[in-house]
Formats: structure tokens, C-alpha cells, sequence
């Protein structure tokens, strides 16, 4: 399925030991849905967060802070009433680009659909919107250097 990710994923150096199972349940729990197959199997077999785009997406919990965060339940935690347009709770905010943008994972899926997330946008728009990729294309583009911050189509 992932094998080939995984092995690339763990190939990378200085990245945190995999997640605990108990922070990847845990983290579960919070949102109410089980992580995509394969950013639930990085976390488990490669590592717990620190790789991807930049520094690195947010880990299940109990690792490394990456920027202003512990991990994907604070984050969770903290953006899901956005006074104006709430996230649908099955998005889980796993990447922040700064500027108020952010990449966040659908756990309806098994493959995990990305989304972005732009505050900057207007007022009355509503900052969330579909990029096009699955989790594993995100994280093969980002591993190659080729993915872009997510543009949100009014800025088109």
C-alpha cells in the first residue's frame, strides 16, 4: 500500500521516533474518526510528525512541538469553532504554512483528501476549500520540493 512511502519517509534525517499507539488513539478519540491509512501508518512506523513540507507536519501528540503546536489535537482543539465558518469536524489541520494558511487532512477517506485552509481571504468567503490531492500525493510532492502553498481559488 505505503510501503515505499514509509521507507522513504524513514530515510529522512534528524525526524522524531515514531508516535505511541496510546497518542495516535488518543488523537482518534478527539476527533471522533480513525486518521487516513497512510498518515496513520507514518505515524506509527516512520515517525511522529517532522516530516513533509518545511519543518514538517504536526505530530499525533506526545512529540517534538513543530512551531506554536504539540500536535494535531491542540490544533483540532483549538480552530474547531471558527466564529464565522466553522471546519467540518472530520478535517484535521496537519500542516501551517504561516500567513494564516494551513493544510488539513479528510479523515472520511482512507486515502485522505487535502484541503487548505486561508484566513486571508474576504470577510464573507469562506476560508476552506479543496485542493486536489490526496495525502499521499501532498506528501510525495512535498518530499520532491514541488508543492506549493495551497491557493485558495479566489486568489486566482
Amino acid at each position: 500500500m505505503c510501503d515505499d512511502l514509509i521507507q522513504r519517509v524513514q530515510s529522512l534525517p534528524g525526524l522524531p521516533p515514531p508516535a505511541a499507539e496510546t497518542a495516535v488513539l488518543e488523537a482518534e478519540a478527539v476527533i471522533g474518526l480513525s486518521l487516513p491509512a497512510p498518515l496513520r501508518r507514518l505515524y506509527l512506523e516512520a515517525a511522529n510528525g517532522g516530516f513533509g513540507p518545511r519543518g514538517g507536519i504536526l505530530g499525533a501528540g506526545g512529540g517534538p512541538w513543530i512551531g506554536d503546536w504539540s500536535g494535531i489535537v491542540e490544533v483540532y482543539q483549538t480552530f474547531s469553532e471558527h466564529p464565522d465558518f466553522p471546519p467540518p469536524s472530520w478535517l484535521v489541520w496537519i500542516f501551517d504554512w504561516g500567513c494564516n494558511i494551513w493544510s488539513l487532512v479528510d479523515c472520511r477517506t482512507s486515502e485522505g483528501r487535502m484541503w487548505g485552509w486561508d484566513a486571508n481571504v474576504e470577510e464573507d468567503q469562506n476560508p476552506l476549500f479543496e485542493t486536489g490531492l490526496t495525502f499521499r500525493e501532498w506528501l510525495d510532492e512535498a518530499l520532491d520540493g514541488s508543492l506549493d502553498m495551497p491557493s485558495h481559488p479566489s486568489a486566482a
